[in-house]
């Protein structure tokens, strides 16, 4: 299970879930008129509200939860989690709304009780589903609850293909030696590969033949092409499909993780993952570079 795919969709809905468990242990009932010294029972003095709105909505915002974290989407039925997870929430707001509506059930169907109306935990609890219910729809609609709930941390020193530090001959941006030179502080006299100077430093001797300017070494040593290997994070879930163009994915990219990005084949991009698996992201719409 992966935390940093879950969205911020998914952190309301774990945030609703927490307030429909604390609702579940205030008062069901308000009566009028009642001493303070009087007993009135929680949500779980209620059958019915604790099944239909209690368990129901903790039931469903944990599937929602699970759906999301898991690398590959399980299914019941022919449903995905996470939907059943959805039609749980709904079903426990449309519960709530009901016991607002009655609170004393058929209790009060015969008269004599007219002062019993809805309790402060029944009114939590019918906010809290119904802002459950809200976010597990509204997630796959509204991009702003879509985002990654846990930002990717930027990585501190990015290595590209092959393992070169940052800085080094080959990273992107990075200010390269010159052909035959060493590190250090080109231009500087008495430095290897300063225009002018022999290799040892020292002025050209009698006798000696001049150094060439190496322009054919420095265009061999050019890497082809302009890309560059460089990290990147998704947006939302993306497929890595196999190099041999199967339709089966073999991973999962998720948001909130960095993978390398070794090879670009025109719109699509060779990723590698962290346990070293290659394979072609077709869907870099809105990817994030490090």
């Amino acid at each position: 299970m992966n935390i940093r795919s879950l969205t911020r969709g998914d952190g309301v809905v774990i945030g609703a879930a927490v307030l429909l468990f604390i609702a579940s242990f205030l008062d069901i009932y308000s009566i009028e008129g009642a001493p303070d010294s009087a007993e009135i029972p929680s949500l779980w003095g209620s059958g019915s509200v604790v099944l239909g709105v209690v368990l129901a909505g903790v039931i469903g915002a944990a599937l929602i939860v699970v759906a999301r974290a898991l690398p590959q989407p399980r299914k019941v039925a022919g449903l995905d989690l996470g939907q059943f997870g959805v039609a749980f929430t709904v079903f426990a707001a449309w519960c709530a709304l009901g016991n607002i509506f009655d609170p004393a059930g058929a209790f009060d169907n015969d008269g004599g009780v007219d002062n019993i109306g809805a309790g402060t935990g029944l009114i939590l609890a019918l906010v809290a589903t119904v802002l459950m219910a809200a976010a597990a729809i509204a997630t796959p609609l509204v991009p702003a609850l879509k985002g990654s709930l846990i930002p990717a941390s930027r990585p501190a020193a990015p290595q590209p293909y092959g393992g070169q530090p940052q800085g080094g001959y080959g990273y992107p941006g990075a200010q390269q030696q010159p052909y035959g030179g060493q590190p250090g502080q080109p231009g500087q006299p008495g430095q290897p590969g300063h225009p002018g100077q022999s290799f040892g430093g020292g002025q050209p001797q009698p006798g000696q033949p001049q150094p060439q300017a190496p322009q054919p070494q420095q265009a061999q040593a050019q890497p082809a092409g302009d890309f560059s290997p460089f990290w990147f994070a998704v947006p939302v879930p993306r497929p890595l499909f196999a190099e041999d163009g199967s339709p089966t994915p073999i991973a999962e990219l998720a948001p909130g993780t960095w993978y390398l990005a070794v090879e670009q084949r025109g719109a699509n991009l060779v990723a590698q993952t962290q346990d070293g698996r290659r394979g072609v992201l077709q869907d870099t719409s809105g990817i994030q570079r490090g």
